[in-house]
C-alpha cells in the first residue's frame, strides 16, 4: 500500500466526480438547498396556514340555547365565533366542515347555576381538523371565562373572597440553560438527519465509481495501470467518504444558517400588525439553541459511521453490472439505516451498554445526550470504538471484494 498511489487515485476520482452532475447534486446542491427550502418555504407556508386558521371567524351552532341566553350572548360577543342556525344533521355538518363546532347546553342550565348544581356543557368538534380545533378552543376559552365570572359573582353574593376557589397559584420556571433545552428538543432529530445525509451522500459516488465504471468500460483500463488494487480501492473509497462527509457538512451548515437568519421570514417578520409581530417574536424565541461543543462531539462520532456507510455501499455496488442495477441493490439499504435512527427518536429509549453496541442506534442515542450537554465518557468510548471496529470490517470487506475477479468482472 502506497499513499502516493492512493492520493493519485483519489484526486483522479475527485476530479471526475466534480464533473458529474449527479455527484454535485447529491454532495453539494441538494444538501445545501434542501434545508432552506424546507425550513423557510414549508415553515412559512405552515405558519401562514395556522395564522389564517386562527384569524378565521368560525361558524358554530348552539344547541339548547334557550336554556342559557347568557351563554349564547357571551359566545356571540367573541370576534372569532359566528353562531348560525343548527342544520338538521349538525354532526354531519361538522364532519363535512360546513360548521366548525357545536355547543350542547343541557335543560335547566340557568336554574342549575342559581342553585349551585353541577351541570355539564358539551363541545362537539372534528378531532384532528385544524380549524375545528381552533373553534373548539375558542368556545372553551369563552366558557371558562364565563364560569370564572359566575363563581366570582356567587362568592361576592355570599361575602366570600375570590381566593376561596383559588387558594394558591401554580407556576413553572425553567432552570436548564438554553443549550440544554435546545439539545433536548433537537437531540433526536439532528443525528437522524446526519445518518440520512451521510448515507445519501455516499450512495451516488459509490455506485458511479464501481458499477458506473463497469458500465462505461473504464474499470478494465484502471486495473491495467501499475497500481496495486488495494491502492485503487482505498483511493475510490476516500472519494466516497469525502462525498458523504461533504453532504453532511454542507447540509448542517445550511441548516444552522437557516435557523439563525430565517426565523423572521418564517414568522412573517416585517408586517405592521402588532399581534403578528408578537407571535413572530414568540416563534423566534422558540428557536432552540445548541451547544457548539456538542455539535463538535457529534461530528467526531459521525466519522466512523460515515466510513461504515461508504464501505458498505461501495462493496454492495461492486456486485452490480450497471448503474441501474446498483441502485436496485443500494436503495433498500436506506430502510435498514432509517429504522435504528427512528428508534433513537422514540421517548423512553435510554443509552446503555447493550444499545451502545448497536450500529446507528448507538450514534442516535449518544448524539442526543451530547447535544443536551450530557457526556457519558464510558459510553462514548464504547460507541466510538465499536463504530470504528464495524467500519474497519466493512473497509476490509470492500478491499477483499475488489480483489476478486469474479466480483469485478461479473457478467
Amino acid at each position: 500500500m502506497t499513499w502516493r498511489n492512493i492520493v493519485t487515485v483519489y484526486l483522479k476520482e475527485l476530479k471526475d466526480s466534480l464533473r458529474d452532475r449527479r455527484t454535485l447534486m447529491s454532495m453539494i446542491i441538494v444538501p445545501t438547498l434542501v434545508m432552506p427550502v424546507l425550513v423557510l418555504g414549508v415553515g412559512r407556508l405552515a405558519a401562514g396556514v395556522v395564522t389564517k386558521a386562527r384569524q378565521e371567524v368560525a361558524p358554530i351552532v348552539v344547541l339548547g340555547g334557550e336554556h342559557a341566553p347568557r351563554v349564547v350572548a357571551t359566545l356571540a360577543d367573541s370576534p372569532r365565533l359566528e353562531i348560525v342556525p343548527p342544520p338538521d344533521d349538525w354532526r354531519l355538518a361538522i364532519s363535512e366542515k360546513q360548521i366548525r363546532a357545536a355547543v350542547q347546553i343541557p335543560a335547566g342550565f340557568e336554574a342549575g347555576l342559581a342553585t349551585g348544581e353541577a351541570v355539564a356543557v358539551t363541545v362537539y368538534h372534528y378531532e384532528g381538523e385544524l380549524k375545528s380545533g381552533f373553534a373548539a378552543g375558542e368556545i372553551e376559552r369563552v366558557l371558562r371565562g364565563l364560569r370564572d365570572r359566575t363563581v366570582q359573582e356567587q362568592l361576592a353574593q355570599r361575602g366570600l373572597p375570590a381566593s376561596l376557589v383559588e387558594p394558591f397559584k401554580l407556576q413553572r420556571e425553567n432552570v436548564a440553560p438554553p443549550e440544554k433545552v435546545g439539545g433536548n428538543l433537537l437531540g433526536g432529530l439532528v443525528p437522524y438527519m446526519i445518518v440520512i445525509l451521510c448515507f445519501t451522500g455516499a450512495m451516488y459516488p459509490a455506485m458511479d465509481l464501481t458499477a458506473g465504471e463497469k458500465e462505461r468500460g473504464t474499470m478494465e483500463t484502471l486495473l491495467c495501470s501499475p497500481v496495486p488494487r488495494v491502492d485503487i480501492v482505498l483511493g475510490k473509497f476516500l472519494m466516497v467518504l469525502t462525498s458523504s462527509l461533504a453532504a453532511m457538512v454542507f447540509s448542517l451548515t445550511s441548516m444552522g444558517l437557516t435557523f439563525a437568519f430565517g426565523s423572521g421570514f418564517m414568522t412573517g417578520g416585517g408586517r405592521a400588525d402588532v399581534a403578528e409581530k408578537m407571535a413572530a417574536a414568540e416563534s423566534s424565541a422558540m428557536i432552540p439553541m445548541i451547544d457548539p461543543t456538542g455539535v463538535l462531539g457529534v461530528l467526531a462520532m459521525v466519522l466512523p459511521v460515515a466510513v461504515l456507510f461508504s464501505a458498505v455501499i461501495f462493496t454492495v455496488s461492486l456486485f452490480a453490472k450497471s448503474y441501474k442495477e446498483a441502485q436496485s441493490y443500494v436503495a433498500p439499504l436506506i430502510f435498514v439505516v432509517i429504522m435504528p435512527a427512528v428508534v433513537g427518536l422514540l421517548p423512553g429509549i435510554e443509552l446503555n451498554a447493550q444499545l451502545a453496541l448497536v450500529p446507528i442506534l448507538n450514534l442516535s442515542l449518544v448524539c442526543k445526550e451530547m447535544l443536551s450537554g450530557v457526556w457519558n465518557w464510558h459510553y462514548i468510548a464504547l460507541i466510538f470504538g465499536s463504530s470504528c471496529a464495524y467500519a474497519a470490517v466493512a473497509l476490509w470487506l470492500a478491499v477483499r471484494m475488489f480483489s476478486r475477479e469474479s466480483v469485478i468482472f461479473r457478467m
